[in-house]
């Protein structure tokens, strides 16, 4: 997978990502993987030749097993008759630096992420954590490309609101 497009996408998500992610593959010549990143868990070491071992923060282990399922279904769904070479992965821990960390990997050619769902709850939680996307160019120096979801703002719309 060397020279892939890398998605990165959660459960439930609208395919625009994953259709963005593979025209751009195409487009490029290269195979997509598609990540999820189970944030749930945590490495806890990784071995000499790559293999990560992690650690569940909850007890329900089944969390990031049906997240990883339900991703896969919608892949195949959305990936259907693109034309391009794609497999799923799943990661562990901070999406940002999972996926930073897998395209230092596969010398990755583009970054693919959509936007966050607007909402309160999303606000409250990007301020804390940061965007995915902001912490991605920040720390690594591969393009990324954020596909927007849901309805645009207004411009006379606060993004944060108060």
């Amino acid at each position: 997978m060397r020279g892939a497009v890398i998605a990165g996408v959660v459960p439930g998500q609208p395919p625009r990502v994953l259709k963005e992610a593979a025209r751009y593959a195409k487009l490029l010549g290269a195979p997509l993987i598609v990540v999820h990143v189970d944030v749930t868990r945590f490495v806890t070491y990784e071995d000499p030749d790559g293999y990560v071992h992690s650690a569940p923060i909850d007890v329900d282990l089944m969390t990031g097993e049906n997240a990883l399922a339900q991703v896969m279904a919608e892949a195949s769904e959305a990936l259907a008759g693109r034309g391009v070479e794609w497999t799923v992965q799943q990661l562990v821990g901070d999406p940002a630096l999972a996926m930073k960390h897998l395209g230092e990997q596969v010398d990755a050619k583009l970054l693919v992420i959509g936007t966050r769902r607007r909402g309160i709850g999303e606000s409250i939680r990007e301020f804390f954590t940061g965007s995915v996307a902001a912490r991605l160019a920040h720390r690594q120096h591969r393009p990324i490309l954020v596909v927007p979801l849901g309805e645009p703002i207004p411009d006379d719309e606060e993004i944060w609101p108060e």
